[in-house]
């Protein structure tokens, strides 16, 4: 199983909507499982969302989380930063979303900021990341990113792509990846799931708030390059491709097994994002 190194202290969260979070510690894998010259080891910033639904291009967004982790240190070790944004959706955000984050349409209005300035600070870091080469991690990633383009074309800014000049990435998917690497493992895939198949504890804080998920995706996905150091090796410059077809191969055999069972296939082959967007 894998074991953590010793806990670095982090900052205060620090929450753009205003207030402070708890402080948490940052557990991190033996300083020898990952190399210092892998991707795994630099710089990270952990994506999530929380949202008014589950569908991406029609759902609004609520709360963003951005964890930044630091490069891994010789003993195992990194600094980590969290920013949390609450916004406004401007819509009415469902009981059955609630009941998912916690945050209802009258919290949201009272204190969340409009939704647009949300947006242009997020894809404003997400852009700078991925320009300077940082993986931006996030568990289904295309769920985040598809909301979240769409959410800038919505409120007339900016896309990621549009930011960039060229493709999203890099962009690391824990999903994506323990669907290739363990592909054949029985059961539900879901951030609690993976969180519990790898030995991470999410119930200290609770999952379902953004910053907490993207902690809980972090750690995941340091406990994956731990147990598949192969993952560790795959150069910077193939992770989108390498991710891409693997997503692409499982969609392709997922639409199978709905076929056979007589249901329509609908998962989309493209990742990170639909093709067309």
């Amino acid at each position: 199983m894998f074991t953590p190194a010793r806990p670095v202290p982090v900052a205060l969260f620090v929450s753009v909507a205003g207030g402070t979070l708890g402080a948490m510690s940052q557990p991190s894998r033996p300083a020898t499982a990952t190399p210092h010259a892998s991707w795994a080891a630099g710089p990270l910033l952990g994506f999530d969302t929380e949202t008014t639904g589950v569908c991406p291009t029609a759902d609004r967004l609520v709360t963003a989380a951005l964890v930044a982790r630091g490069p891994l240190r010789t003993d195992g070790t990194r600094t980590q930063q969290v920013t949390t944004w609450l916004a406004d959706p401007g819509v009415v955000i469902p009981a059955s979303a609630t009941a998912v984050h916690g945050i209802s349409t009258e919290r949201a209005r009272a204190e969340g900021r409009p939704a647009g300035e949300v947006l242009e600070e997020v894809s404003a870091a997400l852009a700078a990341a991925m320009a300077a080469g940082t993986p931006v991690v996030a568990y289904n990633a295309a769920y985040d990113l598809t909301l979240l383009e769409a959410e800038l074309i919505r409120h007339g800014l900016p896309t990621l792509r549009q930011r960039l000049g060229r493709e999203l990435g890099p962009v690391v998917d824990p999903l994506v990846i323990d669907r290739r690497v363990d592909r054949y493992r029985r059961g539900k895939r879901r951030l609690t799931d993976l969180c519990a198949f790898y030995g991470i504890d999410p119930e200290a804080a609770g999952l379902h708030t953004a910053e907490v998920d993207v902690v809980a995706t972090l750690d995941v996905l340091d406990a994956m390059a731990f147990t598949h150091p192969e993952i560790t090796r795959i150069p910077r410059t193939e992770l989108m491709s390498w991710q891409a077809a693997a997503h692409r191969d499982w969609a392709e055999s997922f639409n199978e097994f709905l076929r056979r069972r007589g249901r329509t296939p609908d998962v989309a082959p493209d990742w990170p994002l639909p093709a067309g967007m």
